[in-house]
């Protein structure tokens, strides 16, 4: 009698802590509703944990344009006995499924990552390809993506390491000591620390000092061109009047 109870009390828990989660993308599930099902807007609300007023929006097309809606039927947060109990009784609020797609829980570690002992042997490949491929990245971020040491990092990098020789940079993603995730994370975090300087990409614009250098030297070049014509017009003019003294001689 008890243990019915106790279990009663424990699925009673679980319905009330089903019902006061929101589902996966609460928009796109609304969008989906209001284009398949005749639930009123209340319904609606309650279920996506939205206000009706913005859930009257999205059904008006002021509101979550572009959205493409997403079926909670398909990953298994709604049934369609729920769905046809909520259109016979406007009354009637839908509950919450347990989503077929269940993320693990991330627990927070303390302390240097733990490498399973028959990878260990693997990180110098993976530092290696992070020393080559992100040189942005700090020691401390090699050290939280891979497991290692700050001397190991130091003795890869400057080709000590006993094993030198048969290193070959290896993706630690591939390798699986760090996901792709992680990854991106300390990348991300890296560039906005240490931008990347700009390197010589090829040919580019003279600067303004060379393109309006040629005018300093135009007025001279238009000085010159001008005695130039003096001297003919002078030259000529001489020649004329020697000729007009042949003339009259």
């Amino acid at each position: 009698m008890t243990t019915g109870f106790a279990s009663r009390g424990v699925g009673e828990a679980q319905r009330r802590f089903a019902m006061s989660n929101a589902p996966l993308m609460p928009k796109a599930t609304a969008v989906w509703l209001l284009d398949n099902t005749a639930l009123t807007f209340d319904q609606v609300a309650d279920f996506t944990k939205m206000h009706p007023l913005e859930v009257r929006a999205i059904a008006d097309g002021d509101a979550a344009q572009g959205i493409k809606g997403m079926d909670p039927l398909s990953n298994g947060q709604l049934t369609r006995e729920e769905i046809e109990k909520g259109e016979k009784n406007p009354d009637y609020r839908l509950r919450l499924q347990e989503s077929k797609v269940v993320l693990p829980p991330q627990p927070k570690r303390k302390g240097p990552r733990y490498t399973p002992v028959s990878r260990r042997h693997e990180r110098p490949s993976a530092i290696l390809w992070l020393l080559r491929n992100h040189p942005e990245l700090k020691d401390a971020q090699i050290m939280r993506l891979v497991g290692t040491t700050k001397s190991t990092i130091a003795s890869v990098r400057d080709r000590t390491h006993w094993n030198t020789s048969s290193l070959t940079p290896i993706d630690p993603v591939t390798l699986g000591l760090c996901s792709q995730i992680e990854l991106d994370f300390e990348v991300q975090r890296a560039a906005k620390e240490k931008p990347i300087d700009a390197t010589y990409g090829g040919a580019t614009l003279l600067p303004a000092s060379e393109t309006t250098r040629k005018d300093e030297y135009e007025p001279a070049e238009k000085s010159s061109d001008d005695l130039n014509v003096d001297a003919v017009f002078a030259k000529l003019k001489t020649l004329g009047g020697k000729k007009h003294e042949d003339e009259e001689e």
